[in-house]
């Protein structure tokens, strides 16, 4: 089914079309969304193909969003497509979807189109992507063909990944975004055929998934300090989109029982992927856990579509290290600490956490040291008392306006494409 969200900017210079897919966690999806919302911020008219399930609570302001048959993986599988039903997927759902993406770009005739991670991931997708490049080079004018991918790449365990990648950018791509800051993290550090792309390579700097902050006019942070706002003095926990937070709530409030900060408010957001009956029974512990003496109050919820304002009023986060959530912690300069991902294969996460730990913008605490609760409680108190040297650092001195960049990168190639 594809269901249209209209934008509401009448005033438009150029087409772009954006494709999308999500798989796991919506972290791709939430820096997405502010890159659209950028590009739509200043006049260009933006169709999202949404490949994902979809995720309540997000918002595409200002953007056509376009839903294609949804695709999803089963467990952390990421060979096994399932479609919207929890299905294994077919050659015929595979048509159906290819054509479903090839008549709306047919509708759309963008002059430049964004892939999301492509082609240094969506490999299960080329049955669709392939094909449609090939239809856009066929055109006349041809509309530009960029690449949108974060600031490092999970290493593929197969050899000859990144070469056919670096290939396909050589022959088709006009550039590759990448949002980071080589000053921090060069591309290269993650994809070893950089230096062969270097020439297609566009730093943008960091995207903050804060929407709000891209319209200065929205007051985003007026109610910062209203002592009675959500996050306002509580420890924040997060998970990301909540697939990978089991380890995490698993061991969270026995640590939590053990140290002073139980004193405290604390606020769990546990992510739309973590499953349902995991939810349930986060919210019956925290019940328990708030129900003892001299307990503050545990608040869990889902998602909060207005995050990073939370994490500004807060007194500490904890957190996945995953790519949005660290830089509405370097946005927001809240004192924090970083969880990564345990899975020997996600590489991605550990590696940014270590880079900040070692500038000290956070407090980095491995995965596996969770099932030491008294350790992981000392941690939480010395993140507390480490607090107010943390607010008092300098912002990031990392570009962290990789959303604006990005909208105006996309910009300069619609006017070429347009003769402009």
């Amino acid at each position: 089914m594809i269901v249209s969200f209209p934008s509401t900017n009448e005033a438009r210079t150029g087409r772009v079309l954006f494709y999308i897919q999500h798989l796991y966690g919506i972290g791709h999806l939430k820096r997405a969304a502010a890159i659209a919302a950028a590009m739509a911020r200043i006049g260009l008219d933006v169709t999202v193909a949404h490949g994902g399930m979809p995720v309540a609570g997000m918002e595409w302001p200002g953007v056509d969003l376009v839903q294609l048959p949804a695709a999803a993986i089963r467990g952390g599988d990421f060979s096994q497509l399932v479609d919207e039903a929890g299905r294994d997927v077919d050659e015929a759902w595979r048509v159906r979807r290819a054509s479903a993406l090839a008549d709306l770009a047919d509708r759309v005739r963008p002059d430049a189109v964004l892939f999301e991670l492509f082609p240094f991931g969506r490999r299960q997708f080329r049955f669709e992507l392939l094909a449609l490049i090939e239809r856009l080079r066929e055109r006349s004018p041809r509309p530009a063909i960029l690449s949108s991918v974060r600031d490092i790449l999970v290493a593929s365990p197969k050899p000859g990944r990144e070469r056919e990648a670096a290939d396909l950018v050589l022959a088709a791509f006009d550039e590759v975004l990448v949002h980071g800051d080589p000053a921090f993290v060069p591309f290269e550090t993650s994809f070893g055929e950089a230096a062969r792309i270097a020439g297609k390579l566009r730093y943008t700097g960091y995207v903050s998934s804060d929407l709000r902050a891209l319209d200065p006019a929205s007051g985003a942070q007026a109610d910062d300090d209203d002592p009675t706002a959500p996050g306002a003095g509580e420890i924040v926990v997060s998970a990301g989109g909540g697939a990978a937070g089991g380890p995490l709530w698993r061991h969270l409030l026995e640590a939590r029982r053990l140290g002073r900060a139980h004193a405290l408010p604390w606020r769990l957001i546990a992510g739309p992927r973590l499953p349902a009956q995991a939810y349930a029974d986060l919210e019956a512990a925290a019940a328990k856990a708030a129900s003892v003496a001299g307990s503050g109050p545990i608040a869990v919820e889902r998602f909060r579509s207005d995050f990073p304002a939370v994490l500004r009023r807060a007194a500490l986060s904890i957190s996945q290290g995953g790519y949005n959530t660290t830089i509405d912690l370097l946005a927001t300069g809240v004192p924090a600490i970083v969880v990564p991902i345990g899975e020997a294969e996600e590489t991605e996460q550990t590696e940014r956490a270590a880079r900040l730990a070692e500038r000290f913008y956070i407090r980095l605490f491995p995965e596996e040291r969770l099932s030491d609760p008294a350790a992981f409680a000392a941690e939480i108190d010395a993140a507390l008392a480490d607090a107010p040297r943390r607010r008092a650092m300098p912002a990031a001195e990392f570009a962290l306006k990789g959303a604006e960049t990005s909208a105006a990168i996309l910009a300069e190639h619609v006017r070429r494409v347009r003769g402009g």
